[in-house]
């Protein structure tokens, strides 16, 4: 078993968790409008170790989410979590933001096995990352960028569409088979479930190398103009 510190900044959830063995002893996370990351998610992070009294030597992993999702959320979370598994020189741990969505679905609601699950985290506009799994959270489709039509998925397999995403689709097409849980944002939690997994199989990332999973190039936002 393991210490492991988990961080999820893909949306507009700013999460961290910190497992033992594990267990997780504390979840702190805040959704906010206008993305907070930059603000909080260090507070977070030195929050949780000191509710509990934790020293960050005593880790064992850093584990963050790697998208898709936001680029500066990413950027932010990523940075933090190599920037102390290089400190501690503790190994790293990464997730698809999708995946753990799916896994908290499967967590929070009773899903058929023949169910295919769509976790969408919102990509702006009529567009969304999405990627599709099997209730042994098996990938059935890469994550990509999607754009929302009428035409997707017309067949009579039960599906379920959640993350912020998923408003979207349910705007645009309803059927009796699709079902719209109540699950917007991945969470550390979650996160921390599948790194616990990870880490017993050792199955960490290449601190020096890996990079968030961005699907889309960034695109800066356009200068307000001086009154």
């Amino acid at each position: 078993m393991a210490n492991i510190l988990a961080i999820e900044s893909s949306t507009k959830n700013c999460s961290v968790a910190l497992f033992k063995d594990g267990t997780c002893l504390v979840l702190k996370e805040e959704i906010g409008e206008q993305f907070i990351h930059s603000e909080k998610l260090h507070v977070f992070m030195d929050e949780v170790l000191k509710s509990q009294n934790f020293a960050a030597k005593n880790l064992d992993a850093i584990a963050v989410g790697a998208g898709p999702g936001s680029y500066t959320g990413l950027r932010i979370g990523l940075s933090s979590a190599k920037g102390l598994a290089f400190a501690l020189k503790l190994p790293l741990i990464s997730a698809n933001s999708l995946e753990i969505l799916a896994h908290q679905l499967l967590k929070q609601e009773k899903i058929p096995k023949d169910a295919i699950l769509h976790p969408m985290i919102d990509a702006r506009r009529m567009e969304v990352y999405t990627a599709s799994y099997n209730c042994d959270l098996q990938e059935l489709s890469k994550v990509e960028a999607q754009i929302i039509n009428e035409d997707i998925y017309q067949d009579a397999k039960p599906r379920y569409f959640f993350g912020d995403g998923a408003s979207k689709f349910e705007q645009v097409f309803q059927n009796e088979n699709y079902v719209f849980p109540q699950l917007y944002y991945p969470s550390a939690l979650a996160l921390g479930e599948i790194a616990m997994d990870k880490y017993a199989r050792k199955d960490f990332e290449d601190l020096a190398y890996f990079e968030p999973l961005y699907v889309k190039n960034f695109q800066a936002g356009k200068p307000k103009k001086l009154l």
